[in-house]
């Protein structure tokens, strides 16, 4: 082959799989941002009704616009404990679905209109003010993109057709038998394994079957092997998970390869069947016609219609027979991923850099380390009230307390580092002050954890330097403690609520808290100036009634944020 006509057609080819592949980022990250809480609030809405999961699969992978981040989504959640394994199946079955919308979407009539849509569209994302608008722009600048990228393939693959030797290679994978259906759709697995996602092979496949390179048939076993071979990115990201991760992820294997398998028995009446649906429709049958017959543009539209079709029928039947099935399937990766004989170490956090692709969903993980930190604080104020009401038992829980501190320090450092990451690159400002609310958070619960350990180290060093604390000391603690562990769990409460009209009340108590507390520290003082304590005792003593207040004080910060104080 001439080298010139090698190079126009792998340049075409090249650049308008990059363009293709870079739109398909821009449409998802558009979509994303557009949608706001409405990402969240599917999550949430997850219960292990397994209708309800394949509803929100459909819809989140239709947002982000790629199975393979939803499925690896879905691992990470199953990872950090928020979603169970009925859960996730029930999401991963969805998600087979929702990724069939990419061909429906290039059946559009307008191709052609491709280049213009992302010129006008990148004004809008470049220049417009509101950041709605903008990523309005920056989605449809991305379907612009998706089109405009499908035309340069489809001009760089026309002169394949006409060369003697990529034609007799492409024939060599005809999927007219039950042998060439399955050879192509290794073909379709292997080169989704290799780039790691289906969307390329399925623009190159749709690229190839509109300028009429390759058949349907050809083109429809193609796609059934990237559902395969799609399963290799949630299988990679399940490395190093816990092990209900790691069944997440089989299940999602298992589940592709078993629909794949049955549907290559059944493929040549399914594609006739199909083929004939599209003929009602159309006039046309996709079996019968040729490039050379018709207009190039109605065959690649009719074309890309059969090969829709067979992806989405091909996955709805796939779910209609498998989801009556979901605890058997649940049941065989539970024996196919059996439990550690070991225990599992745990995890310092679960906060896992799959979700930064999804930074809405990103901002749903960081929220579980908060209440983690929050359910930690808590623990932490009851195994202090032992030591204030036993100072010798304190030798129990000290181990504890300090671990515990030590622990959220580092929880703190990295809610701040996967934090700095989500919102480095296109991320909506919502996202971006949620984001800042939660470092903010984060480092108030540290600073509360500080102050618990400070009291601790008060009370060993009043122990060490046998400076017993008497009655009516001890009472006061007691009841100062009391009343600040309360209002750091209604705080808590309103963060994980996400309730802003604690704030008055907060601010209310921290006030009668500061005042309990100085009201102490005089009549403490009284007793000093009466002798009944020694200097020693009232230093140490009022350092911790102090500590105390400044706990308050973080706690109404804690309010203060989640009220949307600057």
């Amino acid at each position: 082959m001439d080298v010139g006509l090698f190079f126009k057609i792998a340049s075409q080819v090249v650049g308008g799989l990059g363009v293709f592949l870079l739109g398909m980022k821009y449409m998802s990250e558009g979509l994303q941002a557009v949608s706001g809480d409405r990402l969240r609030k599917m999550i949430s809405a997850i219960t292990n009704n397994r209708v309800m999961g394949v509803v929100v699969g459909i819809l989140i992978t239709c947002l982000v616009q790629s199975s393979s981040v939803t499925t690896v989504m879905v691992v990470g959640f199953v990872n950090s404990g928020i979603m169970t394994l009925m859960q996730a199946i029930g999401v991963i079955f969805g998600a087979n679905i929702g990724t069939t919308i990419t061909g429906w979407i290039l059946v559009l009539k307008i191709g052609k209109y491709g280049l213009p849509m992302l010129g006008i569209a990148a004004f809008f994302f470049l220049f417009a003010k509101k950041d709605r608008l903008r990523y309005i722009g920056m989605a449809v600048m991305g379907i612009g993109m998706v089109f405009f990228g499908l035309e340069l393939m489809k001009n760089g693959f026309k002169p394949v057709r006409g060369l003697e030797g990529f034609g007799a290679w492409f024939h060599a994978f005809e999927a007219t038998t039950f042998l060439g259906v399955a050879k192509t759709a290794l073909v379709g697995r292997i080169l989704t394994v290799i780039v790691q996602s289906s969307s390329a092979p399925l623009g190159i496949t749709i690229g190839l079957a509109a300028t009429g390179v390759i058949e349907l048939q050809t083109a429809a076993a193609l796609v059934m092997g990237e559902n395969i071979g799609t399963t290799i990115t949630a299988w990679l990201a399940s490395l190093g998970t816990t092990t209900t991760a790691k069944r997440a992820a089989y299940a999602h294997v298992l589940f592709n390869v078993i629909g794949t398998l049955w549907f290559i028995v059944l493929f040549p009446s399914a594609i006739k069947i199909l083929s004939r649906f599209i003929a009602s429709r159309t006039g046309f049958n996709p079996l019968d016609i040729s490039i050379d017959t018709m207009p190039e543009e109605q065959f690649g539209m009719i074309i890309t219609a059969g090969i829709a079709l067979v992806h989405t029928s091909f996955n709805v039947a796939n779910v209609l027979i498998f989801l009556p099935f979901a605890g058997v399937l649940a049941k065989i990766v539970t024996k196919l991923v059996p439990e550690k004989e070991t225990k599992e170490a745990t995890h310092l956090t679960y906060l896992d850099v799959r979700m930064l692709d999804t930074p809405s969903l990103g901002i749903v993980q960081s929220k579980g380390q908060l209440n983690f930190m929050a359910d930690s604080v808590e623990g932490m104020m009851d195994q202090l009230q032992s030591c204030l009401e036993d100072s010798d038992s304190c030798s129990k829980v000290e181990s504890n307390l300090f671990r515990r501190e030590e622990i959220l320090d580092n929880v703190q450092k990295e809610i701040f580092l996967f934090l700095s990451r989500l919102v480095s690159g296109q991320v909506p400002i919502e996202i971006t002050t949620q984001a800042h609310m939660q470092m903010r958070i984060a480092d108030e619960y540290e600073s509360l954890s500080d102050y618990a350990v400070n009291v601790l180290k008060g009370i060993k060093k009043m122990n060490e330097d046998d400076l017993k604390i008497d009655g009516p000391a001890q009472e006061k603690l007691l009841a100062l403690h009391a009343r600040v562990a309360s209002y750091i769990i209604k705080v808590n409460r309103s963060m994980r609520d996400e309730n802003p009209d604690h704030l008055a009340w907060a601010t209310t108590e921290g006030a009668a808290i500061g005042d309990l507390m100085k009201k102490f520290r005089r009549q403490h003082l009284e007793r000093l100036q009466k002798e009944e304590v020694s200097p020693y005792f009232s230093l140490a003593y009022t350092d911790m009634l102090n500590f105390y207040r400044r706990m308050k004080d973080h706690a109404l910060n804690i309010a203060e944020v989640v009220a949307g104080e600057k």
